[in-house]
């Protein structure tokens, strides 16, 4: 399941009047701002684009998409493909509802450090300050006996896991994907995608298992934001939902995005993937909205639609304001997209999920540290995707960011990396 984090993608400012321009009148791409070095698009480049998601549908991959690409505040390339659904056709559009999973995180990450701004919570801080069984957890070491046969080995925490060490994915705690460990399996075996509880009863559960390594040792993505769900709904009294959706996703207009779809009349909204395309690992298959959940799982829960998604992009991209409100201050931004793993920290990365040699990670976002060979991609940008095929990037340098939504668990690593490969081509990078 390597593929779960492959590529996704990076702001300033010219004047939009001339970006239309350039776009209607097919100019070139290499074309940049004197003034600001924001790269443009060219609409040769967009069409090259337009080209690669329709021969995806053609060719049977995936049943329909919707790509937005947002530059200095407005739409650069907005475009609807295919159908949400074989079995319905029908046509894909704006308010088509998708199972975000994994893009649940940095919605989460945002909500947690609204409350650090608020002075409630510190990156700091001992997660079991909120959830004391944490204060009592293990770390899970394999032990090789003479005659090959492997125990489990329980060791005490070396220091606390933090706050920090949920939202940068150093806490200790795993998915348990792959079962080359002991303490892999015991997660995989505890079935907990698969379960319905709250998040208090959630985070009883997850704090009986050991944790895979000593926290702040390896970046090793996991459950982690599921915890720090359960952290905020401890310190505001409200279930994550309620918290979010008072504090963030209400004012900023994000209002099909939920975890569960409450309303029947909405099922034809829904995006299916393939019929033979709805396996996300071995015993987890793709989850159904309409089925109403007591799991807020912030790491992996939500749905909802691209512009709910893009009101969320930009607020981040404007360095935490909307619509003159703000969110979270310019430096909480800044801190949320530096890189938190880099190699004076020591932190090891597992690179079976790892996203690529030229990131780092943040708090709640991978982070682009330097530019990939064959390219010239921007530092700075940050980003995330979810298991089902959908994913974001965000741009500082060329003041864009792209959202991409598709339903294909199958074919999203190839996908992003080679349409974020077309999309930087457009735009002459």
């Amino acid at each position: 399941m390597k593929q779960w984090r492959t590529e996704a993608f990076s702001r300033r400012l010219i004047v939009v009047a001339a970006l239309a321009l350039l776009v209607g009148a097919g100019c070139g791409a290499r074309a940049e701002s004197p003034a600001t070095g924001a790269h443009r698009f060219s609409a040769a480049g967009l069409a090259r684009v337009s080209e690669y998601i329709k021969n995806e549908i053609v060719t049977g991959k995936i049943p329909g998409a919707i790509l937005l690409i947002q530059q200095h505040g407005k739409p650069v390339y907005d475009e609807n493909f295919g159908v949400r659904d074989v079995a319905t056709q029908l046509s894909m559009s704006a308010d088509t509802i998708f199972r975000l999973y994994s893009m649940s995180k940095p919605i989460t990450s945002v909500a947690a450090m609204m409350l650090v701004e608020d002075g409630k919570l510190a990156l700091d801080d001992p997660v079991s300050k909120y959830i004391p069984a944490f204060a009592d957890m293990k770390v899970g070491v394999d032990r090789r006996a003479e005659d090959g046969r492997t125990t489990l080995a329980l060791e005490p925490l070396k220091r606390p896991i933090t706050i920090e060490d949920l939202l940068r994915h150093t806490s200790g705690l795993t998915y348990g994907f792959s079962d080359d460990s002991t303490v892999r399996k015991l997660y995989a075996d505890a079935n907990l995608f698969n379960g319905d509880w709250t998040n208090a009863e959630f985070a009883a559960r997850i704090a009986k298992l050991p944790l895979a390594e000593q926290p702040g040792t390896l970046w090793d993505y996991g459950h982690s934001t599921d915890v720090l769900g359960r952290v905020i709904e401890v310190i505001s009294g409200k279930t994550l939902y309620q918290f979010e959706k008072e504090r963030l996703l209400d004012p900023l207009g994000m209002n099909e995005t939920a975890f569960y779809v409450a309303d029947p009349t909405k099922r034809p909204r829904i995006a299916e993937p393939m019929p033979d395309d709805r396996a996300l690992g071995p015993t987890t298959m793709v989850s159904d909205p309409m089925q109403p959940r007591k799991w807020e799982s912030g790491g992996a829960g939500m749905i909802g639609t691209i512009g709910d998604y893009a009101r969320f992009a930009q607020m981040l991209l404007n360095g935490g304001t909307f619509e003159g409100r703000r969110y979270l201050k310019p430096e909480t931004i800044a801190l949320m997209t530096k890189d938190h793993i880099s190699p004076e920290t020591k932190i090891a990365r597992d690179d079976r999920y790892y996203p690529g040699a030229n990131s780092g990670f943040g708090l709640g976002f991978a982070v682009r540290t330097s530019v990939p060979p064959g390219t010239s991609w921007p530092t700075g940008e940050y980003r995330w995707d979810g298991v089902a095929g959908t994913f974001f990037f965000i741009d500082p340098e060329d003041d864009m960011f792209g959202i991409f939504m598709v339903q294909t668990p199958s074919q999203r690593g190839r996908i992003q990396l080679q349409l974020k490969t077309l999309i930087y081509q457009a735009m002459g990078r």
